[in-house]
């Protein structure tokens, strides 16, 4: 290809990737029964809501769960299901941040990428209540308009004929080089 062409560029705007996240955490419980538990059978959650929402330099998730406890009681002589709602915010991070896009278009989405998962119960020292750890994991990503510049060449080849392949699913925004990006919004 020669480089005599004439070149121009074009700034696109368009709503793209900007920032991407994501964060294993664990969060630990405590439930007081009605009955002082002897032994707990089983520790699990149901009814996971969530909704993201931008702030600052990451995104929170916002949400709640159920937490349901088998226990017995009475020196195991009776058995009673002890039922929790649990509110959390977790702050995720965002790992990749073009800062060059449109505040005022911002859109966050979170995905569970681990429920909420109970992954050990027990009856706590003093007998009264039951101490739960439980691990979560969330991917996170804010959507905005940016600009886009795309080279323009008056030169004439015959797209048609040239093999692209547009199928990369790949890509990691990770190995982005922030000195290659435009400062120009």
């Amino acid at each position: 290809m020669s480089l005599s062409h004439k070149r121009q560029t074009r700034e696109i705007i368009t709503k793209a990737i900007c920032g991407k996240g994501r964060k294993f955490s664990t969060a630990t419980h405590t439930v007081t029964p009605p009955h002082h538990p002897t032994s707990i059978l089983g520790a699990w959650i149901i009814n996971h809501q969530y909704e993201a929402v931008a702030a600052g330099n990451g995104i929170e998730v916002i949400g709640t769960y159920d937490v349901n406890i088998w226990y017995s009681y009475d020196k195991n002589k009776q058995t009673e299901v002890a039922k929790e709602t649990v509110s959390y915010v977790e702050l995720i991070p965002l790992s990749y941040l073009d800062t060059r896009h449109r505040t005022s278009t911002v859109e966050v989405s979170a995905e569970a990428t681990q429920e909420p998962n109970c992954v050990e119960a027990g009856v706590s020292p003093g007998g009264g209540s039951v101490t739960l750890r439980v691990e979560r994991e969330f991917e996170v990503e804010l959507v905005a308009e940016t600009k886009v510049r795309v080279y323009v060449t008056e030169q004439s080849d015959d797209l048609e004929d040239k093999d692209y392949d547009f199928e990369g699913d790949s890509f990691d925004y990770d190995d982005l080089d922030p000195d290659n990006l435009d400062d120009e919004l």
